[in-house]
């Protein structure tokens, strides 16, 4: 064990080269790291919402939404179904409390005919029908929970691309439960228009107007609905108008969005994909002179007359936008619309003032109680000590470089595990110094006695370590947020303190050793 090959000695010093490297930026201006060379290292650690504060935001996915929303869609097709058959039917609607729609078919002699017809869209679900014409259509219990998990993931990734569109930093989004997501994001100015870009569905459609009805004064034709505009009327309410369910393209088709000014004016302009040109395309053709609605979340912004086809596969919302509002409106065109809608149950403002209090009590906390062990070591230890010390400086170094290096978040509980890291990083020296004590008073010279501590000391170092790692890795699969936290730099300084306490300290005493060549040891 003092014996130190000629590779040993070039990882650890490799080891602790790239430590420095890696570990370095963090104590330079992030403004003056912009202008150093790409290879050179440039992470920092981010700071969690609890160290620069931020927004806290817990939301809950309208999932009751998206089932009645699919209970209608099944409904509309079997309306079609049914009388492209000529099949007559009655009682056709939804029940969402049993995620079921039922109907009855007239006459028994069309129940085949019936059945023919309906078991393709009863994909994902049961199909009953009885000899009375009673049927019912129920989606099982499988399809339910792959249609939950599927909406909320997908929400999540939504709110990612939202959210990284809007420039912040780290942000952390998780799932909780079933139907709930956790957002947190650190050192955002602007809470509120977070909470519009995150919470907003923008689910967008164009639909055709059916301008000969007027709303209040005609009956409603089935297919259709009212929905308001952004326009408001002489007598100061809002403009309403009879709209097609029937969607005549989605938001789904969109490749790009992009605000732009039109006649002094802030609008948003959009681009489709080949398919969503060809049916714009097809549509704005085959409708020349109708007015057709620009529907963005129920309601109309803009109901534009069709003046000619629109070939080309763009074209221009314009509406009452301000240059936020239609930034805003293109940052969520381009991240696509929320599956389902968002509601917020629970809102945490952290301030940059009580992140600086924090970082303030962290820093404190670390460095009491890294003055603390280096003069206990080297008050017991001499010499050994000192080196024990040096390993230890070494350590915090190695833990700093590999935070920056995985990009992680450091939040106050990581730094509560750190200091832990820092009391726990002198255990392994202690056991070798103590072990060494023992091989000297067993009467054994220094080369002799330092050999055996290394060696025999070894099988306890690692399993301490070995089960406290263990101890970690649970906390970080099963913990959440700052459980994580802790876990993370807990894992990180025991690999660290492992490598600086069997190489970094033996290779100080080693070098020590073959130097001075000592009669006896001073420990």
């Amino acid at each position: 064990m003092v014996h130190l090959s000629r590779w040993q000695l070039f990882v650890v010093l490799a080891v602790v080269l790239l430590g420095l490297a890696f570990a370095l930026p963090n104590f330079i201006p992030r403004e003056d790291l912009e202008e150093a060379p790409s290879w050179l290292p440039s992470q920092q650690v981010n700071l969690g919402l609890d160290l620069q504060g931020g927004a806290y935001l817990l939301y809950e996915v309208d999932l009751n939404s998206v089932f009645e929303e699919q209970l209608e869609n099944l409904v509309d097709a079997v309306r079609v179904d049914l009388r492209e058959a000529r099949i007559g039917y009655t009682g056709l609607a939804a029940q969402p409390a049993e995620n079921a729609i039922v109907f009855r078919i007239r006459d028994p002699g069309q129940l085949e005919a019936a059945r023919e017809r309906l078991v393709p869209l009863a994909t994902g679900a049961s199909l009953r029908l009885g000899e009375d014409g009673a049927g019912r259509i129920e989606l099982t219990e499988r399809a339910v929970e792959e249609r939950r998990d599927h909406v909320v993931q997908q929400a999540i990734e939504v709110i990612r691309r939202r959210i990284d569109e809007t420039g912040t930093r780290e942000p952390s989004i998780q799932r909780q439960g079933d139907e709930r997501i956790l957002i947190q994001l650190p050192g955002i100015d602007d809470p509120e228009r977070a909470k519009d870009v995150i919470g907003k569905t923008a689910k967008l459609s164009f639909r055709f107007v059916l301008s000969d009805v007027t709303p209040g004064l005609d009956s409603i034709p089935a297919g259709a609905e009212v929905l308001p505009s952004d326009e408001r009327l002489a007598s100061g309410s809002t403009r309403q108008y009879v709209v097609r369910k029937r969607v005549m393209i989605s938001g789904d088709n969109l490749v790009d969005a992009q605000s732009t000014f039109q006649d002094g004016q802030p609008v948003v302009s959009f681009r489709f994909d080949s398919v969503g040109a060809q049916r714009f395309g097809q549509a704005t053709s085959e409708n020349v002179g109708e007015l057709f609605a620009i529907v963005l979340d129920e309601k109309i912004i803009s109901a534009p007359v069709i003046r000619e086809p629109i070939l080309g596969g763009s074209g221009v919302i314009s509406g009452n936008f301000t240059v936020e509002s239609a930034q805003d409106l293109a940052l969520l065109l381009r991240a696509g619309a929320l599956p389902a809608p968002l509601a917020l149950l629970e809102e945490r403002t952290v301030g940059p003032g009580l992140g600086a209090d924090s970082i303030r009590a962290g820093e404190i906390a670390a460095l009491l109680g890294m003055a603390f062990v280096v003069i206990f070591m080297a008050a017991v230890y001499g010499l050994f000590g000192v080196f024990a010390n040096v390993a230890l400086v070494t350590n915090l170094i190695l833990i700093l470089a590999v935070l920056s290096g995985l990009q992680a978040t450091l939040t106050l509980p990581g730094i509560a595990g750190i200091v832990l890291t820092i009391g726990m990083a002198v255990d392994a020296n202690v056991l070798v110094f103590e072990r060494i004590r023992e091989e000297q008073r067993l009467g054994r010279g220094p080369v002799m006695a330092i050999d055996a501590g290394y060696r025999r000391a070894m099988t306890t170092i690692i399993d301490s370590n070995l089960t406290t790692l263990i101890a970690a890795m649970l906390l970080f699969q099963f913990g959440t947020g700052p459980i994580k936290g802790f876990a993370v730099t807990l894992m990180i300084g025991l690999v660290t303190s492992m490598f600086t306490a069997i190489m970094v300290s033996r290779l100080l005493v080693v070098a020590w050793l073959r130097r001075r060549r000592p009669k006896e040891l001073a420990i």
